[in-house]
């Protein structure tokens, strides 16, 4: 994954061009809005898969859901590392599995707007740690109008 002026280039190794039936990935750096490494593969992926290939701990592809198109190429043995983008991009979401994703997070990161509008699927794009899958606590107790 490169920056190469205003694009974000992801190239894809042979196998992962077959399934995908393309070399590269372009993106404009201008729909970057969020950018996160996820450890477990599977949770990167959302929607109904498209064309590509899949199998368990094995996806590349495009995958479409309410969020729009995404694009994955993941593996079980590797981190990915997710771009939420804007919609200037052919994609809502990219995610490629790579080595060692976190110097590339940090490279990105700093491309990423101040003023992005965060994804609309509810997740924080940079926490990947551990979702509860329970909405947000409220500090305190709720008030009621009880006499």
């Amino acid at each position: 994954m490169t920056v190469e002026g205003s694009e974000i280039v992801v190239r894809l190794g042979p196998r992962e061009a077959l399934a995908a039936r393309r070399r590269t990935v372009r993106l404009p750096v201008s729909a970057l809005r969020a950018v996160g490494v996820e450890t477990s593969w599977w949770r990167v992926l959302r929607g109904e898969a498209a064309r590509g290939v899949w199998l368990p701990g094995h996806c590349v592809g495009e995958r479409r859901g309410p969020a729009g198109r995404d694009f994955v190429a993941v593996r079980a043995e590797a981190p990915a590392l997710q771009m939420d983008l804007g919609p200037a991009s052919p994609y809502a979401r990219v995610a490629v599995s790579v080595p060692d994703p976190e110097p590339t997070e940090r490279a990105l990161r700093v491309l990423v707007p101040k003023d992005a509008v965060e994804p609309t699927d509810g997740r924080e794009p940079t926490d990947r740690s551990e979702p509860t899958g329970r909405p947000e606590e409220t500090e305190g107790p709720e008030e009621t109008d009880t006499p």
